[in-house]
């Protein structure tokens, strides 16, 4: 997933390039090449790394506990 991750990450770095790219040569064009990126980026990338982030449930150690006495204080033996 990891490595998936980065070669979806390059596709859209290539492609605001490219928009770049065809911005500086006066093609009408670059505003669709913009678009379809951040679309990309938006609904593709972006759900599959939030996905490959939680999937281990490492996050649940950041969650306010509101049944403890100090919600706010973070539990250091859960950061390893």
């Amino acid at each position: 997933m990891k490595t998936v991750l980065k070669i979806l990450f390059a596709l859209f770095i290539a492609g605001v390039f490219y928009g770049i790219y065809l911005n500086i040569q006066g093609d009408d064009f670059y505003h669709q090449v913009f678009g379809i990126s951040i679309l990309f980026f938006s609904f593709i990338v972006m759900p599959l790394f939030i996905y490959h982030r939680y999937q281990l449930g490492k996050y649940k150690k950041y969650v306010l506990d509101p049944k403890s006495k100090n919600p706010f204080k973070i539990d250091e033996d859960k950061l390893d």
